[in-house]
């Protein structure tokens, strides 16, 4: 059951388990959390607070005393404000509204930032001084509305509805400073989710402090921890650019010194290797003179030794027409012994031959058939080659000489030989 009422007489042993007494007006009872429980609850507990309890009554049987065993606490007034956050995170998940798909990032360089905050709440201050460190010459608009009270949700929906239509802003801030849940409740509201999922500028939600979930957090494209935590993430960081760009000059100028250095270099290199026309052209006669003076040296050796050659080998030339031939007579031997030896290969393969296809006579079993002989095979296809391998009945193949017969086996004669 859930039981409510105010903490008195508040005591955590060292164990970790939690005493306290639950009271009203007209009673109190005793209460129970043990530490398994008690690690959990997300506030600190203390006398006087009023809270809510779900609890198992139990007897504590060492005193017989009636207690609670409480299983978890809520601040009195929150636990139906929780429910009803629990229940509309839930229809909106399941609507895909908090898809990670449909998140769109924040613009790298915006010119020009909405707010919709309240004029009067403090975390505007926050944000326009984080926007005003950090990147000075950004455009600020403000979309006033109220953040907490009865139609503040409305308001809010209304401002960012207002900000699409103007489209005067690259991204749109939506937030307020830290409060109860009772204060940040306008964010948990199922229009203001509506209107920043139909949002077509880019939207962060920073509400409250770091601690702090609202509905707007979840559906909008980017979730801030705080207000100023949103601003931060808006805009770059002027000096971090400023360094930034420091940094790409200096590369910059020393790129341009080392190309100027470089090209410097070639420049007195060419410098130096350059030539006067006259000069070059000089050089030039005189290296062609050099060259025909070589290449007709050259052709004289050659044409000497061409001659020379040529003269040798008309003297054997003269040499060889007188002389008889002697290989005529070794080649008329050569070719006689050639067709004796070739005759006689033939003779012997011939015979070879003719053994041969004496033996493959003998070999082949149409020859055996042909004798009057038979083959037998079984119903597989195997040769029989014992009746011991049939029994009474099997059918068996039988193979002539010119054609075949099936038979079944009558009777197996045991084996004679």
């Amino acid at each position: 059951m859930w039981v409510s009422g105010e903490i008195s007489n508040f005591m955590r042993a060292a164990s970790g388990h939690c005493y306290f007494n639950l009271k009203d007006a007209q009673a109190q009872v005793r209460c129970v959390m043990f530490r398994q429980k008690a690690q959990f609850v997300g506030f600190p507990l203390r006398d006087g607070l009023a809270v809510e309890v779900r609890a198992t009554p139990s007897i504590y049987e060492a005193r017989g005393e009636f207690q609670l065993n409480a299983d978890t606490i809520r601040l009195a007034g929150v636990g139906a404000l929780y429910e009803q956050f629990e229940r509309l995170k839930a229809k909106l998940e399941a609507a895909g509204w908090f898809a990670a798909e449909r998140k769109r990032p924040l613009p790298a360089w915006p010119r020009a930032v909405g707010i919709v905050t309240s004029p009067r709440a403090a975390a505007l201050r926050d944000i326009l001084t984080t926007l005003a460190r950090r990147w000075p010459h950004v455009r600020v608009i403000l979309y006033p509305t109220a953040v907490q009270g009865t139609g503040a949700a409305s308001e809010i929906a209304a401002a960012i509805a207002t900000a699409n239509a103007r489209a005067e802003v690259d991204v749109l801030i939506v937030g307020r400073g830290g409060g109860s849940i009772e204060d940040l409740w306008s964010f948990n509201e199922e229009v203001v989710a509506k209107a920043l999922y139909a949002s077509r500028l880019p939207t962060i939600s920073g509400v409250g402090h770091e601690t702090d979930f609202t509905i707007s957090d979840f559906v909008a494209d980017v979730r801030a921890p705080t207000p100023t935590a949103a601003a931060t993430l808006v805009v770059p960081d002027r000096a971090a650019v400023a360094a930034q760009v420091a940094a790409l000059a200096a590369r910059l100028a020393r790129a341009v010194r080392q190309g100027q250095e470089a090209r410097a270099q070639r420049l007195d290199q060419a410098t130096r290797r350059l030539v006067h026309p006259a000069q070059r052209i000089a050089a030039q006669r005189e290296r062609t003179v050099t060259l025909a003076r070589r290449l007709q040296r050259a052709w004289q050796v050659d044409a000497l030794a061409r001659t020379a050659q040529t003269r040798s080998l008309k003297a054997r030339l003269w040499r060889e027409l007188r002389a008889p031939i002697p290989a005529h007579a070794r080649l008329q031997v050569l070719l006689a012994a050639w067709s004796r030896l070739a005759r006689l290969r033939i003779a012997r393969a011939r015979d070879r031959v003719a053994a041969l296809d004496q033996n493959l006579a003998h070999l082949n079993p149409q020859g055996v058939l042909d004798r009057g002989y038979a083959l037998v095979r079984d119903a597989q296809g195997r040769v029989v080659q014992r009746a011991a391998l049939l029994a009474k009945d099997d059918t068996v193949s039988i193979t002539f000489a010119h054609d075949s017969a099936d038979a079944v086996i009558a009777q197996v004669n045991p084996e004679t030989l």
